[in-house]
């Protein structure tokens, strides 16, 4: 005796109960984060001594209190710029030693951490740990830890965002190499080349434009953190920021300049930035 077979399957049903169960999911998930957004939030402002929401119409009191202090002033706002452009030179030498050093210390952290090139691949789990270690810690954190030890200064500063930016362009540079054509450095260990040579002839020249093009990103971010570490005593114009703004009104006119010195300088380096990665890839484009 044959057995009928069985019903045909409906794709149509079957899909709509998958979509059916994905938004339900979706649904919880976001409904989860929700509660989890407006729990912090309460909590954040019963810590706060619930002053959030009384304090809200006073967050636009310090931008006027500013522009009321210096528009009297503006005809001392071209000598506060010659004052704090030192300063502000300061600030950008920071981001740019700390850029080269972390970018330094990315390389070889990447190619020891990537499959396929790592000079010990049972220990590339360490390499990748270590990075998110670098990433993980603020370089505010470490920076204070670094002034206690060394003292104020723009060492401290620079050595911070390095060890940070190690760990940030080590991950990202790591997913570059992957890419990498691997044939290079099987020809040149066919010769007898050793590891280093290997890396710097087979795979750094393949990999050096997204490296240069994620080191000029990462120095934008650098200017940014390196104002704000002088607001600890590191150093540079974000420290003359921290002094202008101690003294309250009377001297707000000077924070105002050194506002617009960072305001100007972090557009000049952006668009400087996005410049030369648009040339990049465009000779890149251009090369195949």
């Amino acid at each position: 005796m044959t057995q009928t077979p069985d019903a045909p399957h409906d794709p149509r049903g079957h899909y709509m109960a998958l979509m059916a169960q994905r938004r339900l999911y979706g649904g919880l998930t976001l409904g989860l984060f929700a509660l989890l957004m407006i729990s912090g939030f309460m909590l954040a402002d019963s810590r706060n001594a619930g002053g959030f929401w009384s304090g809200l119409p006073q967050v636009f009191d310090f931008p006027a209190d500013v522009i009321a202090d210096t528009l009297p002033k503006l005809d001392r706002l071209p000598g506060h710029l010659v004052r704090y452009f030192p300063a502000l030179l300061e600030t950008i030498n920071i981001a740019a030693v700390s850029t080269l050093l972390g970018a330094a210390g990315a390389i070889v952290l990447s190619l020891l951490s990537t499959r396929g090139l790592a000079r010990w691949p049972r220990l590339i789990a360490v390499f990748r740990r270590f990075m998110d270690i670098l990433r993980a810690v603020p370089e505010i954190v470490v920076a204070l830890v670094l002034i206690f030890v060394l003292g104020g200064g723009p060492v401290p500063a620079m050595l911070a965002i390095a060890l940070h930016t190690a760990g940030a362009l080590g991950k990202l540079f790591s997913e570059v190499n992957e890419n990498a054509d691997l044939k290079p450095v099987e020809g040149l260990s066919s010769v007898g080349a050793t590891w280093l040579q290997r890396m710097w002839l087979g795979v750094v020249p393949q990999v050096s434009p997204n490296y240069f093009s994620y080191a000029l990103l990462r120095f934008e971010i650098n200017i940014r953190a390196s104002a704000i570490l002088g607001f600890v005593g590191a150093g540079g114009i974000g420290y003359e920021l921290r002094n202008a703004m101690a003294w309250g009104k009377g001297r707000f006119d000077e924070a105002a300049a050194i506002f617009l010195l960072l305001f100007l300088t972090i557009i000049v380096f952006d668009q400087l930035s996005s410049h030369v990665r648009g040339a990049m890839i465009s000779s890149k484009k251009g090369g195949f």
